[in-house]
């Protein structure tokens, strides 16, 4: 009997006679096409048979295993193997192209070939540059490292110049300068490690100063218009600062010789007389004033010059103000030690006493002055008679006996 298989053999064919094979079906295989060709598969569970649908650019076979999945090239993925897989890109009729990252990146787009996700700082479409901040180094080979580079002093960028080892800054900022932007620039000082514009009142010339002032203190150097100090704001020992200004002048000025030619004629006269005075050079000081006195005669005319110190004037008239002032307090105090010593000897108590036989008569310096009042000089109460036949006067001072 064929006995062929109901499923994978042409239905109501008869086997041959022969061999016994049974006329199969597309895809299916055996004596009685029982089993799957090459290029198909039989799921678990089904009895036909399935092509395999593999591509032959990416699989090395045309055979799939049970599940469909064909052998694929190296570099090919999918089930199919009709797709690159991570690290190769653009599928072609032999097979995947290997990622060109640079060691970088594992992936790439697999139509453009395109590095995804560059790593170690590294950008770009194969992953051969460094990012912002970053420059490429000459060992390892292409690795990235950080620029020394300030985003404060500069851009933040540098680069490997030719025929160097270590990297430049690209740009610095303005009052920064070095290899690394990394000192002060002619100008600027160091406060804090952030360069600062030198501060010298526009005393100072960058001509002849190139630094203008020390990179380190900031202390103004080649102070110029006689000008002094941290930041050539004081002017030097001599000099003084204009009212309105910043120039610094001398102290002292000198007025320049002046000659002067006087001509008296007086009437009737033959002859006239002529002279000339010159103007002392002198030295003006702030306390100083020259004053000049003209003195003049019938006969000529002459200048008379005289330099008096404001100090000078001012103690003299001081010394005057307490010479009238003690005066004053001497005169008012002499009149009034008069006045006293008169007041004290109109009240001088000065009595006479006369005995007579049976009268006693009493007579004071006061019965002279008129209108003096002696009533208080006797009194009944202060008289009295001793034992032994005395008067006694009794006044609130002193006691008489008589």
């Amino acid at each position: 009997l064929c006995n062929c298989s109901a499923v994978g053999s042409v239905s109501g064919a008869e086997c041959n006679g022969t061999t016994g094979q049974c006329p199969c079906l597309e895809g299916y295989a055996g004596l009685r096409c029982e089993s799957c060709a090459e290029g198909f598969y039989r799921e678990p569970g089904n009895q036909r048979c399935h092509p395999c649908g593999c591509s032959p650019a990416g699989s090395s076979s045309t055979q799939c295993d049970h599940s469909g999945k064909c052998q694929c090239k190296v570099g090919v993925t999918d089930l199919k193997c009709d797709r690159c897989s991570d690290g190769y890109y653009r599928f072609n009729e032999t097979t995947c192209e290997l990622c060109q990252c640079n060691n970088h990146s594992k992936t790439c787009d697999r139509l453009t070939g395109t590095c995804l996700n560059c790593q170690g700082n590294t950008k770009g479409s194969h992953c051969e540059l460094c990012k912002e901040g970053f420059y490429s180094s000459t060992h390892p080979a292409h690795a990235c490292h950080r620029c020394p580079c300030s985003t404060v002093a500069s851009t933040g960028t540098c680069r490997i110049q030719p025929g160097e080892t270590t990297p430049r800054c690209d740009q610095c900022k303005r009052g920064y300068t070095g290899p690394n932007c990394n000192q002060c620039d002619n100008g600027y000082y160091n406060s804090d490690s952030i360069c600062v514009r030198c501060k010298c009142s526009g005393n100072v010339d960058p001509a002849l100063s190139p630094s203008v002032c020390h990179p380190e203190s900031g202390e103004c150097i080649g102070c110029l218009y006689h000008t002094a100090g941290f930041h050539c704001e004081e002017c030097e020992d001599g000099y003084v600062r204009e009212p309105e200004g910043t120039n610094c002048t001398k102290k002292e000025a000198t007025l320049a010789p002046e000659t002067r030619e006087l001509t008296t004629s007086a009437p009737n006269a033959t002859k006239a007389t002529s002279f000339s005075t010159a103007v002392i050079n002198s030295t003006l000081s702030p306390t100083t004033i020259q004053t000049t006195f003209p003195i003049s005669s019938s006969d000529n005319s002459t200048a008379a010059f005289a330099d008096v110190s404001w100090t000078q004037f001012n103690i003299i008239i001081l010394t005057v103000i307490i010479i009238v002032v003690v005066l004053l307090m001497g005169f008012v105090g002499a009149v009034y030690m008069y006045r006293e010593y008169q007041n004290r000897k109109l009240n001088a108590p000065f009595w006479t006493i006369e005995l007579k036989e049976d009268n006693i008569s009493f007579s004071s310096y006061h019965d002279s002055i008129p209108n003096a009042d002696v009533s208080g000089l006797l009194e009944d109460d202060g008289n009295e008679v001793a034992p032994n036949g005395q008067l006694t006067l009794t006044t609130p001072m002193h006691n008489y006996k008589a």
